[in-house]
């Protein structure tokens, strides 16, 4: 896989500081039952890499600490883990807020069949990624067959109330373009999958978050393979919106991997670069004693991808 780093580095991006943090977005691993052309963190069936159980306890012992309102949960598929039910119970148990960011076909995996059940059960919110409302775009950049389960992962969280208002349990869903360009409009996407989905099978949702696809990890080296990564980057620095600056998710929400390392959002966690600290990289730990307010943010050309058109981030358009 091709570096997009070096090619990112020397940015003209503004720069950023920190506010108080409210949301803790932990990786617990980069295992997963899928292997998308668009993820940026190169999950597959074939990491390895997991968040241990002395990590998991510390995530909470954290979110206790510094009063950290929401939990968001990713991966690879989170649910993976094999703590991962009882680290959304303990955060729950602290009256957290808690997002899983599933990519709905781990909903019928074997073992996994009581999973829609629990996230039910404890309230959770679920983020679903399908990246198109039809069959053959969603299979060509996710996999063949992978619409199908996911529409079967829908209906398995709509039969539990998922998606309706009145239940509280909130479905919302994510789309990435499937390719070297800008999401349309969110709101008139959300009104097309709204339409579509429920007309074609009986779906229903929340909201619908559209996210740009950053250049960087797998979905960067497919860039550079096509010779199109240039173009790119350039489109999104001709949309910069500065508006969407005092939006941007990293100001309030602190990216964990794996091991307990900080970094300032997910994608700077795909590049390795880690909040600085006296003795290397922070850690989850340096939190028990101290916040990050005020802490200035590393930036480089990537970030032009949260701050392009509509603006981006975990919670979609800004």
């Amino acid at each position: 896989m091709l570096d997009t780093l070096p090619l990112l580095e020397q940015s003209d991006f503004p720069a950023l500081r920190r506010a108080t943090i409210d949301t803790l977005q932990v990786n617990l691993g980069y295992r997963c039952n899928q292997s998308c052309l668009h993820c940026h963190v190169n999950a597959g069936p074939r990491r390895t890499e997991q968040m241990d159980d002395e990590t998991l306890a510390l995530v909470l012992e954290v979110a206790r600490a510094r009063k950290i309102s929401t939990l968001d949960l990713t991966g690879g598929a989170p649910e993976l883990n094999p703590g991962f039910r009882r680290l959304v119970a303990g955060a729950r148990k602290l009256g957290m807020h808690v997002i899983d960011r599933c990519n709905l076909t781990i909903l019928g995996e074997a073992g996994q069949e009581d999973l829609a059940d629990f996230l039910a059960s404890q309230q959770v919110e679920v983020v679903a990624s399908l990246p198109c409302y039809l069959e053959e775009n969603v299979d060509s950049q996710r996999g063949n067959g992978v619409f199908e389960r996911s529409i079967a992962g829908l209906r398995r969280l709509n039969a539990l109330g998922y998606g309706e208002k009145r239940s509280g349990l909130v479905l919302n869903l994510v789309y990435n373009p499937l390719g070297p360009y800008l999401p349309p409009s969110q709101q008139a996407l959300e009104e097309d999958y709204r339409r579509i989905l429920r007309q074609r099978y009986g779906i229903t949702f929340n909201n619908l978050f559209s996210i740009t696809n950053m250049p960087i990890a797998r979905f960067g080296s497919t860039l550079i393979s096509k010779g199109e990564f240039d173009d790119y980057l350039a489109l999104l620095k001709q949309s910069f919106q500065p508006a969407n600056l005092s939006a941007v998710m990293c100001r309030t929400l602190v990216s964990v991997d794996w091991r307990g390392q900080l970094y300032d959002c997910d994608f700077n966690q795909m590049l390795g670069r880690g909040i600085p600290g006296r003795k290397g990289h922070l850690h989850l730990r340096d939190l028990l004693e101290n916040g990050l307010e005020g802490a200035p943010i590393y930036v480089a050309d990537h970030c032009y991808g949260c701050t392009a058109g509509q603006g981006s981030s975990c919670g979609g358009a800004l």
